[in-house]
């Protein structure tokens, strides 16, 4: 039943957020580029909290203190479930775009907020665009828009690490931002680990100190070697 709730909740609350759809391009037009990503980050948290608070989830967060004040960061987080965007969206206190995988940009009124968050769709079939991906991801950085990327490039569906793909932070380095590292631990339980069914799930999301990239390319494996031991650090706590 809580399945059932959880796709009409879904499915009736995106028919709804086309109601602001006209504002977000208001503020396009007029060249409000920070009203209307603070607009679409309300939209965003509010749809995303709400569908967490139907899976009968529990959210323990903790590092809040170590996301800088100011400024763009790049937060860098494993990637267990589905439901990691959501707990990112309602979780982290600045507006975020992702850079995601290029199948989400056929979904209907879900990849129009996701461009209107600054989201960027990479496809790693294809070399060429994922480059022209990061360096747009870049460029968001340096406009002053915190992004999210999930260096693994596919869900684990379990609490292991998997390899990060090579030159996943490049764009940490060229647009010289922190790296806020981000340990998801247990979100697959919501649903990939139940048989594609919701299931209520103690989730721990915590954030670590950042980690600030070199933009000397020697650096590059040393740099991507501390994320990735901070999340696996967190990880094996449990």
């Amino acid at each position: 039943m809580r399945t059932i709730i959880f796709y009409i909740y879904l499915s009736l609350y995106l028919l709804y957020s086309t109601l602001f759809i006209p504002k977000a391009k208001r503020y396009i037009k007029r060249n409000q580029i920070e009203e209307k990503r603070l607009f679409t980050h309300k939209i965003s948290q509010n749809w995303a909290k709400k569908l967490i608070n139907i899976t009968g989830s529990s959210i323990d967060i903790t590092g809040i203190e170590h996301i800088p004040d100011e400024g763009p960061v790049l937060f860098v987080s494993n990637h267990q479930s589905n439901f990691d965007i959501p707990l990112l969206l309602g979780y982290l206190p600045k507006p975020i775009g992702f850079v995601a995988k290029i199948e989400l940009k056929k979904i209907p009124i879900i990849s129009t907020w996701m461009k209107y968050g600054d989201c960027v769709f990479i496809d790693r079939k294809d070399v060429r665009q994922s480059l022209r991906t990061i360096n747009k991801a870049s460029e968001i950085l340096k406009s002053g828009h915190s992004m999210v990327i999930f260096p693994e490039g596919t869900r684990s569906k379990s609490n292991q690490l998997g390899t990060f793909k090579p030159g996943s932070l490049k764009l940490a380095e060229k647009a010289g931002v922190p790296i806020v590292p981000i340990t998801i631990h247990n979100s697959h339980e919501v649903y990939e680990s139940n048989n594609n069914k919701i299931k209520p799930t103690n989730i721990k999301i915590t954030i670590s100190k950042p980690i600030f990239a070199k933009r000397d390319n020697k650096n590059e494996k040393s740099t991507i070697i501390q994320v990735y031991e901070s999340i696996a650090n967190e990880l094996n706590k449990f």
